[in-house]
């Protein structure tokens, strides 16, 4: 069985200072009255890999889907390598329906449901996009399709149904399916969330070896152990704000105690799979 942690230490060399990939100020967002998201901001560097944690309701799954315009803010601004949207709304700079289109040919997300086609074979579920959206030829998509299946294992599932896989292998079909588009930046949204415990090691160990290979990401998890294995920083979301943040030391000697009562809950009320135990958090 692969070493999540060694397969991630692997790829945590420290890189040179870069550009920012991407930039978020002052983004807002409102469900009716409840203001979700109260002017986050944030950057972030090709590579890394950045895990967002807090309490259900705090505003990360909406922050992640702001991202690559699933929700749009009502204020705020984001930069995405040549992109950028001004989300105010008397601005110019709106994002148009093709800008929204580039972006997210570019930022891959990977949700909990997994969201495979079930009228697809997994085959198809990969080449569909990029045959439709990056107009690559059948033979190539299919080339490059199986050779992420076979990465992953899978290959002898490629023509299979979504409905004759088990959780595990949808949602690394669901992976497999994102990367097929070259994406570069990725998202996960609770990616393990909705799997039966046994199966979250492997899509977890498929995570750990994008991190491990420099690709930039930004996951929402409750995964713990698995956040302070593969993180170049945390982000602590609460009540739509971001509360703390830092490297990955912060999971082990919280800064907070609003942070500190959170890892409490998570490790010792079993919310997190395979999380470390709590008395390896400091004051827990």
């Amino acid at each position: 069985m692969t070493d999540i942690s060694e397969t991630a230490i692997a790829g945590q060399a420290t890189p040179p200072p870069t550009t920012p990939l991407l930039v978020l100020k002052d983004i807002r967002k409102s469900f009716g009255d409840n203001e979700v998201l109260k002017g986050v901001s944030l950057a972030v560097e090709p590579g890394e890999v950045v895990s967002i944690i807090g309490a259900s309701g705090s505003g990360k799954s909406t922050f992640l889907r702001s991202i690559n315009g699933l929700e749009m803010p009502q204020s705020g601004f984001l930069k995405f390598e040549e992109l950028s949207f001004d989300f105010r709304t008397e601005s110019r700079f709106l994002p148009t329906p093709a800008q929204m289109q580039s972006l997210r040919t570019r930022v891959g997300m990977v949700f909990q449901s997994y969201n495979l086609w079930p009228h697809m074979t997994v085959l198809e579920n990969v080449i569909h996009a990029p045959m439709k959206l990056l107009k690559l030829p059948k033979a190539q998509a299919v080339e490059e399709a199986e050779a992420l299946l076979s990465r992953i294992g899978l290959y002898d599932k490629r023509h299979s149904y979504p409905s004759r896989l088990s959780g595990g292998q949808q949602q690394r079909v669901a992976i497999v399916r994102a990367l097929a588009m070259k994406p570069r930046l990725m998202l996960f949204d609770e990616v393990t969330s909705a799997l039966d415990p046994e199966l979250v090691h492997e899509v977890l160990v498929l995570m750990a070896s994008l991190a491990a290979e420099g690709m930039t990401m930004l996951l929402v998890t409750h995964e713990i152990a698995f956040a302070r294995d593969v993180s170049s920083r945390v982000l602590f979301f609460d009540k739509g704000v971001i509360a703390e943040t830092g490297s990955r030391d912060i999971l082990r000697n919280p800064g907070s105690d609003r942070l500190r009562q959170f890892l409490h809950r998570i490790l010792h009320d079993g919310l997190a799979y395979g999380s470390a135990p709590a008395e390896t958090i400091e004051g827990a």
